[in-house]
């Protein structure tokens, strides 16, 4: 989905982890008030990047308390596929955390809507450090109800190593291209493509890159708003993804297999060698490092965008992607926005990036960004002519989880492209 994320990462370490916690923040106030004395602050997220990960959130942790000896930040951490519901059930219950985890879109909208959510009120500081893109993505009506920590833009992660090997020079740029590329592959018998299906949106994100590919801009945007899948760029996305089946790109048992969770999950087939391609946001190289035997960062590890189709009416340049980014309750206190701008602020931003190997959304933080596909990967969003969130996110989640099923009948074999729309445009009409 932070993910989406997806998932900031996969490890997760267990559930009620507190940490002594307090800061130095700016400016302004959040919405909540306290009393003035010991405030706790709870806070969920959906993983982290192994032991980078815990050390991040412990150092910031200590560094505000330094500056507040009255706050302590109480983590829990959610395994990615678990948060929605438990966060939904605490929401609706007046029982939500400070801070959570934000997916955006559609969850965000009905969240604001809900009067679940609490306005930040942002200093020209915090601003700044966010940048107005960002922002955007967190603004309902003139409010930010989120603070974007990393920009996540979606491509192919692959091996340079295992392309070598098959004979492949430079990064496919069509769908032809990959095509011929995973031929290659399978010539050196080494799976192509790895999916985790199992989760669902991982092998629906397959069919978002498509649509965005397809769609145009005022396509995507007028969907958005009416939810209604009646443009034909809609079907011809699905036809895409069927005819790309039809080369048998992923990896065997790519339906039962898990995205995160383990050496056998996609992202753990790129990190052992065994796969050399995976569709996934900017999350998934922490993610992968957490899988190698050495528990390092893989060293062969390279990026590219989501090829190119033939006639389409997106951008060739557009891209599918979000930002993690965080919430604050109704009744959080002014030190749950307190910490949300300390995390902003540019040496947080440095080393949470270092941490999760993420690409950080302050600007002033970004030439920490050294791995090469992390280099491309920004590189390719700044040019992009604009960008997309992950369409599950976009829609909601009633839509969103609809459209991710009927994408994986379609890779299972059990549904087709118009099935695709139909029960989108079924979810839609549910409400």
């Amino acid at each position: 989905m932070v993910r989406k994320t997806r998932g900031a990462t996969v490890v997760a370490i267990g559930l009620g982890v507190t940490l002594a916690a307090a800061g130095c923040a700016g400016g302004s106030s959040g919405g909540g008030g306290s009393t003035g004395g010991k405030v706790t602050v709870t806070f969920w997220e959906n993983a982290t990047n192994g032991p980078d990960g815990m050390t991040f959130f412990n150092n910031a942790a200590k560094q505000f308390e330094a500056a507040h000896p009255n706050v302590t930040i109480q983590y829990q951490t959610i395994q990615n596929e678990n948060l929605d519901g438990k966060l939904q059930t605490a929401l609706n219950a007046n029982n939500a955390p400070d801070i959570f985890l934000q997916r955006g879109g559609g969850k965000l909208q009905a969240e604001v809507d809900a009067g679940q959510l609490q306005a930040m009120n942002l200093s020209a500081a915090d601003q700044a450090n966010a940048g107005a893109s960002a922002l955007s993505a967190e603004t309902i009506n003139g409010q930010v109800y989120g603070m974007p920590f990393d920009t996540q833009p979606e491509g192919i992660y692959y091996s340079k190593n295992l392309f070598q090997q098959a004979g492949i020079t430079s990064t496919p740029t069509t769908i032809d291209e990959l095509e011929t590329d995973v031929a290659k592959l399978k010539a050196i018998h080494v799976a192509p493509i790895a999916v985790g299906a199992k989760d669902a949106w991982p092998a629906a994100h397959w069919y978002y890159n498509f649509a965005l590919r397809e769609c145009s801009q005022s396509t995507m945007a007028s969907t958005t708003k009416s939810l209604k899948f009646t443009d034909p760029c809609w079907t011809k996305a699905g036809t895409d993804l069927s005819a790309f089946l039809k080369v048998n790109p992923f990896q065997n048992g790519f339906l039962t297999t898990a995205a995160q969770q383990g050496a056998g999950s996609s992202a753990g087939q790129i990190a052992n060698h065994k796969a050399a391609m995976e569709l996934m946001g900017s999350w998934d190289p922490g993610v992968i490092s957490s899988l190698t035997p050495d528990q390092k960062p893989l060293p062969d590890l390279g990026w590219f965008p989501f090829p190119a189709v033939s006639g389409g009416q997106g951008d060739a340049s557009a891209i599918v992607g979000g930002n993690t980014a965080f919430s604050l309750s109704k009744n959080a206190p002014k030190e749950a926005f307190q910490y949300l701008e300390f995390l902003l602020t540019k040496d947080q931003q440095e080393a949470y990036a270092k941490a999760f190997q993420s690409i950080p959304v302050n600007q002033q933080a970004q030439d920490v960004v050294t791995a090469p596909y992390n280099i491309s990967a920004l590189q390719a969003a700044n040019k992009a002519a604009y960008s997309i969130t992950f369409l599950d996110t976009l829609f909601g989640l009633n839509v969103g989880n609809a459209m991710n099923a009927a994408v994986v009948n379609l890779m299972a074999g059990k549904g087709s492209a118009a099935d695709i729309v139909s029960q989108t445009n079924a979810a839609a009409a549910r409400g």
